[in-house]
């Protein structure tokens, strides 16, 4: 059924259930989360055990990869990483997912190899990451500690989400421009199922190749898979070829095959045209005629065995197996299952039958009514699909009151309203119904609110609406987030709060996200692309302590230390560390503190141990206050009004005069073509070009502006450039401030509530600086700044240019110093 190849003399040893059987050994059914198709190599399907050439899925948040005509046959047994009101349990089991193992994997009880490049070999727990042989792992013991990263992640029996009506993508925050367009549910153009590895074989002229469906359901979508058999073929042979085909593993003799023309294709009445079909009795399957297609069909029973899986975990057994006839309903099965589970002395009326389809990507529960004839429920979903039989179950279920909590953040409001303003623009906008939608929390200055909606199929609602809706002009965002119970996170635990700009340098963060899901709870992971960081941090608001990995530019870890100064009064834990991995070009404050210049590829989990031993250190930070005296552009009724003052927070450095402005031409030729700036090299060399042109300057910013200096003029040397440093890092790693003691000055530290000022003559000043081979012109070092603008200068601030007005700048600590994560120098213990 699965090309499944063993020695003979290991056949005893084999423990890894055949694809026909894997969905019925499945504890809690999960769905995957499958993102676009991709192509993916040296892996191997986890249905057909075949290698992956062709475009192929894999999930985002397990190891799970398969073919996409394999999709419909995948377990869905994917991770379980929250709990969503369905079989809660706070111990967790190993997750073991077989195959894609590197080839210098090694097995933790034998210490042999067990990775394989040629065939999917060797199991992998999805939590901890142990590796073991398929004939070890029996061995492991079965509860999963998490491993070397327990204390980073976010423990799964403390995340509640219920995410009955969104998909996984919604669930995990994956975004969907990255879905292709023809992503419904399961539809994959028929054409591509037969798969051409099984035409090739039909090229023989005995053989010949047959369409199969395995139902209604698969007519419609018009979903095949080929199979070929020898043209003298006996009808069982042909049967159990279709069986085979759709990983059933069943008797042959409980099913037949219908002929199925091409006018029956094309007709809307296929259903009655079937059921005209079933009387006629099928002799051998090729008369004169071949027909084109062919559905296989399940013979009608009196009576079957089914099996009724406990929905609370408080018993002993899996299922218990039943015997139904064409009179058992739903009220009579539940009468019989009751005694078998030790609650025969409870009220039939406190449970309710639920069906449940195991589907690969979505997992969908429906309650059966108490008069429903089961039999004639078992041949309705068979004459759908036989495959949908193999993946549907039944869950005798307790009825409790279930509280539905949808958390839904909801930003791109106008800022600064209050809760019923809020509620009020909602009602207008997307109509929401306000018995069953709160606002159960406001961020006024970010304008954004938390909503809390009891009905699922008004949260679906309001997300899908939210989508398409502007408020003065802004797209409104929605996303889905989950609840974390701090009560649940053991006290040890310091959870890692991960933020992703997969936009920053060179695109690498898309893989990072993928690597960061699969090592952590995929819930602990923001990409700031979607909502920006207040997501992460609401989510994480009530959480005691936690850490903070900011992966992207100098820029990105500006943003997130922002959002974290503004939300830092709502926080339990108001002052997380934060550690970098730099992605930028610049990726200074990186250097800074030992995260290096940028990211190169190194292996996420060992980003994740430093991460893990990396050094608390204190950073200032600081307020930097542009007040224009010349009014704006736009003037009305001729009065000029002045603009408001700007306040901007600054991490690494503030440059005036020609840092700035070549930082501003590079802004604008980023933003001209942005699908050239990929790579640090190129955009390394796109500063120099924009540099050259600027040599044959004249110096006289001096004449231009005028510095004060914790209240005392300073007397500015002939310079072009002027620029105030935070940290002992300024464009990418060079050392402006220079190493040689000063008697006049302090030696600099990112903590002592001290600002250097520097000043470089020119271009090529700002080159020797960069080589290595002057340093600036130590001018100032203090406290509080107040530089005079005498004419409009290009300013910038980490990296952020722009062209100031003449006016004030003020330049003051900010707030608390934040605590930054400092790599620790030991080298790591392999």
């Amino acid at each position: 059924v699965c090309n499944f190849m063993s020695h003979e003399k290991c056949l005893k040893n084999v423990k890894i259930p055949c694809s026909c059987i894997a969905p019925s050994l499945v504890m809690v059914p999960v769905a995957h989360c499958f993102g676009p198709p991709g192509h993916y190599k040296r892996k191997f399907c986890t249905v057909c055990r075949k290698s992956l050439e062709s475009p192929a899925f894999r999930c985002e948040v397990c190891e799970l990869h398969v073919h996409t005509d394999c999709i419909l046959f995948a377990c869905s047994d994917c991770r379980q990483c929250h709990q969503d009101g369905h079989q809660d349990h706070d111990i967790y089991h190993h997750h073991w997912r077989e195959g894609n193992l590197s080839s210098s994997a090694r097995c933790e009880v034998c210490k042999k190899t067990c990775g394989s490049s040629e065939v999917l070999s060797g199991m992998r727990c999805e939590w901890c990451g142990i590796l073991a042989h398929a004939a070890c792992y029996i061995i492991v013991t079965p509860e999963c500690t998490f491993g070397r990263l327990r204390n980073m992640i976010l423990p799964p029996s403390s995340v509640q989400l219920f995410s009955r009506n969104f998909s996984k993508l919604h669930c995990f925050r994956i975004s969907e421009n990255l879905q292709t367009e023809s992503d419904e549910d399961d539809d994959i153009d028929g054409s591509t199922q037969g798969s051409a590895k099984d035409v090739q074989i039909s090229a023989d002229s005995s053989k010949q190749t047959l369409k199969i469906f395995d139902g209604n359901d698969a007519v419609k979508r018009n979903q095949f898979r080929l199979i070929s058999v020898p043209r003298i073929a006996k009808n069982e042979e042909v049967v159990e070829a279709a069986l085979r085909a759709y990983y059933i593993n069943d008797d042959q003799q409980e099913y037949e095959l219908q002929t199925f023309t091409q006018q029956a294709l094309l007709s809307d009445d296929v259903i009655n045209r079937n059921n005209a079909a079933e009387d006629s009795n099928l002799g051998s399957v090729f008369r004169e005629s071949v027909p084109e297609a062919w559905i296989i069909r399940a013979k009608p029973k009196d009576e079957e065995v089914i099996r009724i899986y406990p929905a609370w975990l408080k018993v002993g057994m899996a299922y218990v197996s039943l015997r139904v006839n064409k009179d058992s309903t739903t009220q009579t099965v539940i009468k019989e299952v009751l005694p078998l589970l030790g609650r025969q002395t409870e009220c039939l009326q406190n449970f309710k039958l639920v069906e449940v389809l195991m589907g690969s990507k979505q997992v969908q529960r429906m309650v059966l009514d108490s008069q429903e004839l089961i039999l004639n429920r078992l041949k309705d979903i068979r004459k759908n699909s036989i495959r949908q039989m193999n993946q549907t179950r039944f869950y005798i279920v307790e009825n409790s009151k279930s509280i539905v909590r949808v958390n839904l953040f909801v930003g791109g409001l106008p800022p600064q309203l209050s809760s019923e303003e809020y509620t009020n623009i909602l009602k207008d906008e997307l109509a929401i119904k306000t018995n069953v939608v709160s606002v159960s929390h406001v961020y006024q200055a970010q304008g954004a609110v938390v909503l809390e909606i009891s009905c699922f199929s008004e949260a679906e609602r309001i997300y899908m609406l939210v989508k398409d809706t502007t408020v003065n002009d802004k797209p409104l965002n929605a996303i889905v987030i989950p609840e974390v119970m701090a009560s649940k996170i053991p006290q040890n635990c310091c959870p890692l709060l991960v933020f992703v700009n997969p936009k920053s340098g060179g695109l690498k963060g898309r893989d990072l996200l993928y690597s960061f899901r699969k090592l952590l709870n995929p819930h602990q992971v923001f990409e700031l692309t979607n909502g920006g960081p207040l997501p992460g941090f609401h989510t994480f608001s009530k959480v005691p302590s936690f850490r903070v990995l900011v992966c992207g530019g100098d820029g990105t870890v500006g943003w997130v230390l922002g959002a974290l100064e503004e939300i830092r009064h709502k926080l339990v834990c108001s002052e997380p560390s934060v550690a970098i991995l730099p992605l930028g070009t610049g990726n200074d404050l990186g250097r800074v503190l030992r995260w290096g210049a940028g990211y190169s590829g190194e292996d996420p989990y060992s980003i994740l141990i430093s991460v893990d031993e990396a050094d608390d250190v204190l950073m200032d930070r600081w307020t930097i206050l542009l007040d224009a005296e010349e009014p704006a552009e736009g003037t009305e009724n001729g009065v000029a009004e002045p603009e408001p003052p700007k306040i901007v927070q600054m991490n690494n450095y503030c440059g005036l005069g020609i840092d700035a402005e070549l930082s501003l031409d590079f802004h604008h030729a980023r933003e001209e073509e942005p699908g050239k700036f990929n790579s640090r090299f190129h955009n390394k060399g796109v500063y120099v070009k924009v540099g050259l042109q600027k040599i044959s300057h004249t110096r006289n910013l001096h004449k231009d502006i005028k510095l004060q200096v914790d209240q005392h003029e300073v007397e500015l040397p002939s310079i072009e450039g002027l620029i105030f440093i935070n940290i002992p890092s300024w464009g990418s790693g060079a050392d402006l401030w220079g190493s040689e003691s000063d008697n006049r000055f302090e030696k600099p530290r990112i903590d002592d509530g001290l600002l250097e000022v520097v000043g470089v003559t020119g271009v090529v000043h700002m080159g020797q600086v960069q080589g290595g081979f002057r340093s600036g012109i130590r001018i100032a070092q203090g406290s509080y700044f107040r530089v005079t603008l005498l004419k409009p200068i290009p300013v910038q601030v980490d990296g952020e240019p722009w062209i100031q007005a003449p006016g004030q700048i003020i330049i003051s600590a900010a707030g608390p110093k934040v605590h930054m994560l400092k790599k620790s120098k030991q080298k790591q213990k392999k």
